[in-house]
């Protein structure tokens, strides 16, 4: 359903309430310098709305704090979009080797961090793929090795630029390091298949996702997944449908609810004394910030998942 949220600025550092296809939109059509994460923070933003719309924790909980807030009445929780709470900070957690900031976290009074999300995103030289493993295996050993309980996912997002020929027949002339670029930049091919480095790095993080226990190896992610975004005039922002293959563990549609699932089996149902501060909330369907609205004149976007409403609405 249409709900309210703040039209995306691409230049603001603070947590805005958009959809999955504006944030990776901004990430596909991104011409700045990547080192200030500008090109992947509208993704933050995007996975701290959903875990509080979708996965039911209180906005005071998440880091970057995003636009709402909660009211309760009659002991059922109305949200209300606040745009003038939000943040643009990332958490600093205790790692078992160093300490970390980590791009959306869910912390609980008295618990610590609960669930957290690292949030990559990589738009060309796909050759360098493999080196991110090492970074991607010490990330997630670094913060279990302390939190060992803590749920923790992977979101990897590729730039689907795909093979120019009209482009590499006209830069024949150039030097050699230049057409070496082009090729590095390709991640998909003619036929439509992802280049062989993107098969490879599908393959290892395979080997990454699904830890299922605390006692578990700390070098697993509750949840991974890879996403290769649409570079298209027209399609900028979609997510290609066709990889990962349809039964991979790594298709964006499972990610979300291994989270909440893995998040519910240690914090829920493993834990019935700590209910009363780690249960997910459920908004009541008259919420403010669920109302059909406008703002500047421009039509709210359908979220791409199901807002979690509470049973008597």
């Amino acid at each position: 359903m249409p709900l309210r949220r703040n039209a995306i600025n691409g230049d603001s550092r603070i947590c805005q309430w958009i959809n999955q296809r504006e944030a990776l939109h901004h990430f596909a059509t991104y011409a700045g310098m990547t080192q200030s994460q500008q090109h992947i923070k509208p993704l933050h933003w995007y996975v701290a709305c959903r875990l509080v719309l979708e996965g039911g924790f209180h906005p005071d909980d998440i880091t970057p704090r995003p636009p709402f807030s909660v009211v309760t009445r009659s002991g059922r929780s109305y949200l209300h979009f606040d745009p003038t709470l939000a943040t643009g900070s990332e958490r600093t957690i205790l790692g078992g080797l160093k300490t970390k900031n980590v791009d959306v976290v869910v912390t609980k009074d008295g618990i610590g961090p609960v669930l957290a999300i690292s949030c990559k995103g990589m738009m060309g030289a796909f050759r360098n793929l493999t080196n991110r493993m090492e970074e991607t295996i010490g990330e997630c050993t670094n913060l279990h090795i302390t939190y060992p309980a803590m749920v923790f996912g992977y979101m990897f997002v590729i730039r689907a630029n795909r093979t120019m020929v009209a482009l590499a027949e006209g830069i024949e002339s150039a030097e050699a390091p230049a057409r070496q670029l082009l090729a590095n930049d390709i991640a998909v091919r003619e036929g439509g298949e992802p280049v062989e480095s993107i098969f490879r790095f599908h393959s290892a993080l395979r080997e990454l996702t699904g830890r299922r226990g605390i006692r578990d190896d700390v070098s697993g992610y509750e949840a991974v997944t890879l996403a290769m975004v649409d570079m298209a005039e027209g399609r900028a922002g979609y997510i290609l449908g066709d990889f990962p293959p349809k039964d991979s563990p790594l298709r964006i549609e499972q990610f979300f609810q291994a989270l909440y699932l893995r998040y519910e089996e240690r914090y829920v149902f493993g834990a019935p004394d700590l209910k009363a501060v780690t249960r997910r909330l459920e908004w009541a369907s008259r919420s403010p910030a669920f109302e059909t609205a406008l703002i500047d004149e421009s039509p709210y976007p359908v979220l791409d998942y199901e807002v979690r409403v509470d049973v008597e609405s």
